[in-house]
C-alpha cells in the first residue's frame, strides 16, 4: 500500500475570525481596491488606447445603436409596454455596463426572452386589476375621464388605489409592474452576487437554455401573429396561452386586415433576405446591413403619406413622447405581488448574460468575473426601474454583431446609448405611423436563430438521447404552459435524468486482455479472455442509497449467485440432513449416501473463488454505499468467496475506513484493496 500524507490540522474557527478580521477591516488601500474593482471602468479606462481602439468602438456603436432603436420599439410590443420605455431601458443599461461590466464585448439591453417574461407578468396583473388587455381598448382609469361606472372600471380603481394612485390608468399601471419586477429582479441577483450564489446558473444546462430560448420563441411568435394579419384578439393570459392564441386566431382569421397582411408578407420577405445575404456575404461585409432600420423608415413613410391608419383601419403605434420622464420610486405593495415572479427573471437574466460574456472572453483571450457580472446585471435593473424602465439581459444577437463590427471596449456601448438619446431627444415623434405588423415583422425575424434550433434535433439526438429529451421537455413545456414553468420543468426534469442515470447505470463483468494487464467489458469487446476462479465487477457510478438495491441486483445477476438465497438454501439443506441422521437413515433426501453429501452442499453454479469490485467508476460513498459493501463482503465471506476492491479513490477509502470496512486497526486492509484490478487478480490465484 501506498503511504497517505498526513495533513496538517486546520482550526476553521481561526480561519473564520481571520477572514472575518480581514474582510471588516477598512484601510484607504482597501477602499481604493473595492471601488476600483465595483467599478472596472475606472481601470480599464484610463489605459484606453484611443488610436487602436476609438474607430472599431465607434462604428460598432453607431451598428447597435442603428439596431437597437428599431428593435427596442418592437420588443415593448412583447412587454406589453409603451415603446418609449424600451428606448429607456436601452439608454441606462448600456451607460450602468459600461461603468461596471467586466466584458469588453458583451451588449446589454432589451431581449425579447426578458421582455416576454416581463409581459407575462404585466398582463397577468392588468387581468387581476380589472383592465381590458385589447391593445385598442377605449381608455380606462387615468386615461381619460374617471369612469367608475362598469364593472370593470370599479375593480380596476378598487385594486389600484392600494398599490398606486388612484387616477393612474392602465398604461401607468403597467409600467408600475415592470418596474418593481425588475426592481426585485435585480435585488436578487445584487443578494446572489454578494453571498456567492452564482454556482445556480449550473443548473441551467445547455439542453435547457436551449429549449427554454425555444419554447420561449414559439410563444413570442404566436404573440405577434394578430399583428401580422391585423385582427383584434385578447391577449391570452395563464397556461396554454399559446394554444388559446391560436385558437382565438383561426376563430378570427376571416377578420384579416388585408393592409397588414399585405404589408407583413413584403416586410418578412425583405428582412429575412436580406438576413440571409448578410450571413452569406459576411466576410465581405465590414458592418451587417441597418435592415431593420431601413425598413422601418420606409414603412414609417408609406403609411403617413398613404394614410394606412385612416384608410384601412391599420394598427400604428401611436403618440411616442420626447425626453424623459422624471424618477419614480418602484411601489412596494407591488414588489410584493411580483417577488416569486422576479427571481426566475433574475436568473434567466443573469445566466445568458455571464455565459455569453464568457464566450466573448474565451475567444478574445480576456477574463471575467462572474460575481461582478452579477453586480452588473443587478444594477442594470435596480437604478434603471427607477427610471420607468423594465429588466435586460445580454442579447446574443446583438453580441455578434458588435464583435463582428469591430468592438474592442464597452465604449461602443456609450456610443449606442447616444444613438438611443438622440431618439428619445427629438426622433420619436416621427414613429406615430409605424404600423404594429411591421414591428411584429421585426421580432419574428429576430426569432429565426432561436427557431433554427429544431433543425439540430437530429444531430443533437445522434450526439446525446437524454439532452435530447430535456430540450424537448423543456421547449415543449415553456411553449404550451408558461415559460417561467417550462424553466422549472427544464430544471427539475435535467437533475432527475442525472439522478435516474446513477440509479441505473451500466454494469459489466470485466475479462481480461491478451498478454496484457488490463480488463475490459467481454459484452463491448472481442477476444477477451475470462479470469478463471475469478469474476471481476464494474458499477460506473457512486454507490448511495438511491442505486444500492440496483447494485445488488446486477452484482447477483452478473455474477449468477445471489449469497442470501444460497445460504438459505444451504441451512434448509443441513437440517434435512440432521433430521435424516437423527433417524438412523444414511441416505440423504436426494437418496444420497453421507458420503457424497458434501458435494452437494457446494453447489454447482458456484464457479468462481473471488470477486473483485472495479471501484474505479465510485466517486463517493455514502453510508448507505459502506454497509453495502460490507454486506457483500459478510455475505461472499460465508459462502468462502472472498471479496477484493480495486481502483478505489481516496475519498472511497477514506469513507470505507470510517466505516470499519477493514476492522478496528486496517490490518486486513493490504490484503483487501488494491490499487490496480491486475494485482488484485494476482493477489487471488496466489491465494489458491
Amino acid at each position: 500500500l501506498m503511504e497517505r500524507k498526513t495533513r496538517a490540522k486546520i482550526n476553521r474557527k481561526e480561519v473564520m475570525l481571520a477572514k472575518l478580521r480581514k474582510s471588516c477591516s477598512c484601510t484607504p488601500k482597501k477602499l481604493k481596491n473595492f471601488v476600483m474593482e465595483f467599478f472596472p471602468v475606472l481601470r480599464w479606462l484610463p489605459k484606453y488606447h484611443c488610436k487602436e481602439y476609438i474607430w472599431g468602438d465607434v462604428m460598432s456603436g453607431l451598428v447597435i445603436g442603428i439596431i437597437l432603436v428599431p428593435q427596442a420599439i418592437a420588443y415593448s410590443l412583447l412587454a406589453g409596454l409603451k415603446p418609449i420605455y424600451s428606448l429607456y431601458t436601452s439608454f441606462f443599461a448600456n451607460i450602468i455596463y459600461f461603468l461596471m461590466g467586466t466584458s469588453r464585448h458583451v451588449s446589454v439591453g432589451i431581449f425579447s426572452l426578458i421582455s416576454l417574461m416581463v409581459g407575462q407578468v404585466v398582463d397577468r396583473e392588468l387581468l387581476l386589476a380589472g383592465f381590458d388587455l385589447n391593445d385598442d381598448a377605449p381608455p380606462a382609469l387615468g386615461d381619460g375621464s374617471l369612469q367608475n361606472d362598469s364593472q370593470t372600471n370599479t375593480t380596476a380603481f378598487n385594486l389600484t388605489i392600494a398599490g398606486m394612485n388612484a387616477e393612474c390608468g392602465k398604461e401607468c399601471y403597467a409600467i408600475g409592474i415592470a418596474t418593481a419586477l425588475t426592481f426585485v429582479a435585480g435585488v436578487y441577483q445584487v443578494l446572489m452576487g454578494i453571498f456567492r450564489l452564482g454556482f445556480v446558473s449550473m443548473y441551467l444546462s445547455e439542453s435547457v437554455l436551449d429549449g427554454f430560448a425555444t419554447g420561449a420563441s414559439l410563444t413570442i411568435l404566436t404573440a405577434q401573429v394578430k399583428y401580422l394579419i391585423g385582427i383584434k384578439i385578447p391577449r391570452s393570459q395563464g397556461h396554454g396561452m399559446l394554444v388559446i392564441t391560436w385558437i382565438n386566431i383561426f376563430r378570427n382569421i376571416s377578420q384579416a386586415n388585408l393592409c397588414d397582411v399585405i404589408t407583413s408578407a413584403i416586410c418578412i420577405v425583405v428582412l429575412v433576405a436580406a438576413k440571409e445575404l448578410g450571413d452569406r456575404y459576411k466576410h465581405k461585409l465590414k458592418f451587417p446591413l441597418p435592415t431593420e432600420l431601413v425598413v422601418i423608415v420606409v414603412a414609417t413613410l408609406v403609411s403617413h403619406y398613404g394614410k394606412l391608419n385612416e384608410v384601412y383601419a391599420s394598427s400604428v403605434s401611436g403618440a411616442i413622447p420626447t425626453g424623459f420622464i422624471p424618477p419614480k420610486v418602484p411601489h412596494f405593495n407591488l414588489m410584493l405581488r411580483v417577488a416569486v415572479d422576479a427571481l426566475p427573471l433574475a436568473i434567466v437574466s443573469f445566466v445568458f448574460t455571464v455565459s455569453l460574456s464568457e464566450m466573448c472572453a474565451k475567444k478574445y483571450a480576456y477574463t471575467i468575473r462572474a460575481n461582478q457580472e452579477m453586480f452588473a446585471v443587478g444594477f442594470c435593473n435596480i437604478i434603471p426601474s427607477f427610471f420607468h424602465s423594465f429588466a435586460t439581459s445580454a442579447a446574443l444577437a446583438k453580441t455578434l454583431v458588435k464583435t463582428s463590427t469591430g468592438c474592442q471596449t464597452q465604449v461602443s456601448g456609450v456610443i449606442s446609448a447616444m444613438v438611443v438619446l438622440l431618439v428619445l431627444l427629438f426622433l420619436a415623434p416621427l414613429f406615430y405611423s409605424l404600423q404594429k405588423c411591421v414591428l411584429a415583422c421585426i421580432i419574428i425575424v429576430s426569432l429565426r436563430g432561436a427557431l433554427r434550433k429544431f433543425r439540430d434535433v437530429p444531430a443533437r439526438y445522434h450526439v446525446n438521447k437524454v439532452d435530447t429529451l430535456v430540450w424537448v421537455v423543456t421547449m415543449s413545456a415553456s411553449a404550451l404552459i408558461s415559460t417561467e414553468i417550462g424553466l422549472l420543468v427544464g430544471i427539475v426534469f435535467s437533475m432527475l435524468c442525472i439522478i435516474v442515470r446513477t440509479q441505473r447505470p451500466r454494469t459489466a463483468l470485466l475479462s481480461q486482455i491478451h498478454n496484457t494487464s488490463f480488463y475490459e467489458d467481454d459484452l463491448e469487446y472481442e477476444n477477451l479472455s475470462s479470469v478463471p476462479k475469478v469474476k471481476i465487477f464494474r458499477f460506473e457510478a457512486p454507490l448511495y442509497y438511491a442505486n444500492r438495491n440496483y447494485f445488488l441486483k446486477s452484482l447477483y445477476r452478473l455474477t449468477n449467485l445471489d449469497p442470501n438465497l444460497e445460504a438459505a438454501r444451504r441451512k434448509k439443506y443441513e437440517k434435512k440432513e440432521k433430521q435424516h441422521l437423527k433417524k438412523g437413515d444414511h441416505t440423504t433426501a436426494n437418496g444420497l449416501g453421507i458420503g457424497e453429501t458434501a458435494l452437494q452442499l457446494v453447489p454447482k453454479q458456484i464457479d468462481f473463488q473471488t470477486l473483485v469490485v472495479d471501484c474505479s467508476s465510485i466517486s463517493f460513498l455514502d453510508t448507505t454505499g459502506v454497509n453495502t459493501l460490507k454486506e457483500i463482503l459478510k455475505d461472499y465471506k460465508d459462502l468462502n468467496i472472498s471479496v477484493l476492491l480495486a481502483c478505489c479513490n481516496p475519498s472511497v477509502i477514506d469513507s470505507l475506513k470510517r466505516g470499519g470496512y477493514f476492522g478496528q486497526d486496517f490490518g486486513s486492509m493490504q490484503e483487501m484493496l488494491f490499487y490496480s484490478i491486475h494485482n488484485a487478480v494476482q493477489f487471488a490465484k496466489d491465494q489458491k
